[in-house]
This record gives structure tokens, C-alpha cells and sequence, in this order.
């Protein structure tokens, strides 16, 4: 049984380039400079080809297009971990420019696995003309042996040699920063992410030479994960750390903390100020709503394709976007005491 729509059936063999030869009366090859090669044959023949090619409905094979030309016109975008909203604006950035330059976005995950994602990106490298990674786990090394073999943008992360866009974290972090000094906190803690993250190990630094500079101690908060779980599992650690307020390495392990928080009847923003990063999708729909650090997502995954599809010139390199401070209902004036919860 088939099931038609216009002209085309399910079932039905797709017309071949061989096809179009025939109807058109030249031969595969012309009508293959035709259509990948546009002006390489006389301009009659290409119009003929191509009315040729839509009348019967064929459609570029695009591994097969890739052979002749060297190019698949895809982009790969890898996440650490696509399941985190965090990547939701910085996907359709990414996707709004690709599409613009007629190119397709193929999205791959390393599940926050240098070996997992190592391996992702030595199968994807013969396959796209560009590599994006976000939050890359590899190594150093490893990044630059595969710009050996396709270029590649890292995103929120430097590599000697590799084009990086990383956004600026000082504004975001200094503001939250003077924020919680203003309030009164004079104990912070970092809910750490991975060990293996350059950006966590960025934020790191920036808060600790912040909270020295503003005379404030800090320490650093160890988590089992950076999602909602290893905040959840974390509060015992921060509530031991002594601290009044909280700077997460992303929203999802600072609503985790949340959630642990109200679970335990620990009151926040009294007894425990939270915040988070990235200002992730749902960040001001719980309660408290949840202060945080805005990421520009949406420019970053524009901004990275576009340096893969129209490098430029590093005088013409525009400054990289910065993060913002969003105060909401999770942070305020800390409890006299934190001896007790």
C-alpha cells in the first residue's frame, strides 16, 4: 500500500541524478557541475537542468554533494549536557544563524565525558565542516589535534590556539558579589561543578579574588553533580560550611539546593541566600524566585557559528558578551545567626 502526496508516493524510488540526464538530454556529469557547480555550464543548459531536476522532484544527496565538493554545509554543536536548559537559547542562536548561511545544525552530547566525548568528535569530524563545543571536557591536546583536521569553536572554555568565545563572568559575578555585601553576608560558599569544567574553575578564581578583595571569606562547596540532584544532595555540606549565601556553579544545582532547602525547613532567603548562574528557563517561576547570573545564550551559540561561517579579522573581533546580575526573591538581609537551622 502507498500513500501519495502530490506527485510522490511512500515506496516510490527517488529520481537519480541519472534521471535528470535523461530528461534534460545531457549527461550526469553536466547535470552534476550544474547543480553543485553553479556557472560552470552554459546558462541555458543549467536552467534547463534545474526546471529538469524540480519537475521530477530530485533533490541533492548531500554525502554525495559533500564528495564532489568537499563540503557537507554541517555544523556540529556538542554539549556536555543536552538535557540542561541552560543550552535551550544558546541552541536556537545557533540554529538561527545556521540556517541563515543554508547550513544544518547537528547536535551531539558528551554526557559531561572527556571520553565519551573525545569519541563523539573523532566520528562527527569526517562527516561536518565545523565543530562547536560547549563546555568541552577534553583535553587541551585533544582540542588541538582535532582543529588539525576541521576548524572548531570552543565555547566557554580557552585553549592555546583554538578560537574560544567565552563571555565575560567578572561583571556578573562582581555584581553578585556586591550584592550580597551590600545585604550584609559576610560568609559565601561556591557550590562547585565539575572538576574537569574550565568555567568552573573560571568562576572559581573570579569569586575568590572578588570575596577577598571585599573583605569576605569564601569557600568552596564540593557536589556530586552539576544538575538538580547534586544541589538537592548538597545542602548538609553548605549548611556545615557556615556560610549565610550561596553562589552555584549553574541554576539547576542552586534549585536543587532550594528544594533541599524548603525540604529541610531551612528558610531562604533567612537563614540562606541562593544564587545561581545562567538564568536558565523557570529560574523566577519557583518560589522564592531564584536570584541569578544571566549568561547572553542566545548571542554566544550566534556568535560561535558565525565565526565558524564568516571568520573575521582580529581587527574586526567585536567584545565578548558579558553576564548580568538578576536580583530576585532568593537573596537577602542574612539571619543575625547561622549557628542553628
Amino acid at each position: 500500500m502507498t500513500r501519495t502526496n502530490g506527485e510522490e508516493a511512500w515506496g516510490r524510488t527517488p529520481p537519480t541524478i541519472y534521471d535528470v540526464a535523461q530528461a534534460a538530454g545531457v549527461s550526469p556529469s553536466t547535470v552534476s557541475r550544474a547543480l553543485n557547480k553553479p556557472g560552470r555550464v552554459n546558462a541555458a543548459t543549467e536552467k534547463r537542468i534545474r526546471e529538469h531536476a524540480s519537475a521530477l522532484g530530485y533533490q541533492l544527496n548531500p554525502m554525495a554533494r559533500a564528495v564532489i565538493t568537499g563540503r557537507s554545509d554541517t555544523i556540529a554543536l556538542v554539549l556536555s549536557d543536552v538535557t540542561n536548559p541552560v543550552y535551550f537559547d544558546l541552541i536556537r542562536g545557533a540554529e538561527h544563524i545556521s540556517a541563515s548561511h543554508s547550513r544544518t545544525l547537528v547536535l551531539a552530547e558528551s554526557q559531561e565525558s572527556p571520553e565519551v566525548e573525545l569519541a563523539v568528535t573523532q566520528r562527527l569530524r569526517v562527516a561536518v565542516d565545523g565543530i562547536v563545543l560547549v563546555g568541552s571536557r577534553m583535553h587541551d591536546d585533544e582540542i588541538r589535534s582535532l582543529t588539525q583536521s576541521k576548524p572548531v569553536i570552543a565555547v566557554n572554555r580557552r585553549v592555546d590556539g583554538v578560537a574560544s568565545l567565552v563571555p565575560d563572568i567578572d561583571a556578573g559575578l562582581g555584581e553578585a558579589l556586591d550584592h550580597l555585601r551590600d545585604l550584609g553576608h559576610r560568609a559565601v560558599g561556591y557550590l562547585a561543578g565539575p572538576e574537569t569544567s574550565w568555567m568552573n574553575r573560571s568562576r572559581w578564581s573570579v569569586l575568590f579574588d572578588g570575596a577577598i578583595s571585599r573583605g569576605m571569606s569564601i569557600v568552596e562547596i564540593p557536589a556530586s553533580a552539576p544538575t538538580l540532584d547534586g544541589g538537592r544532595s548538597s545542602l548538609r555540606r553548605v549548611l556545615a560550611a557556615g556560610v549565610s549565601a550561596v553562589v552555584a556553579y549553574n541554576d539547576l544545582m542552586a534549585l536543587g539546593l532550594l528544594t533541599a532547602a524548603k525540604e529541610a525547613s531551612v528558610s531562604v532567603p533567612g537563614r540562606l541566600s541562593i544564587v545561581g548562574s545562567d538564568d536558565i528557563f523557570g529560574a523566577d517561576l519557583v518560589t522564592p524566585s531564584l536570584t541569578t547570573i544571566r549568561s547572553p545564550l542566545r548571542e554566544i551559540g550566534s556568535r560561535a557559528i558565525e565565526m565558524l561561517v564568516a571568520p573575521r579579522s582580529e581587527d574586526e573581533e567585536e567584545p565578548m558578551p558579558a553576564t548580568t546580575f538578576i536580583r530576585r526573591e532568593s537573596t537577602d538581609v542574612p539571619l543575625e545567626s547561622t549557628s542553628t537551622w
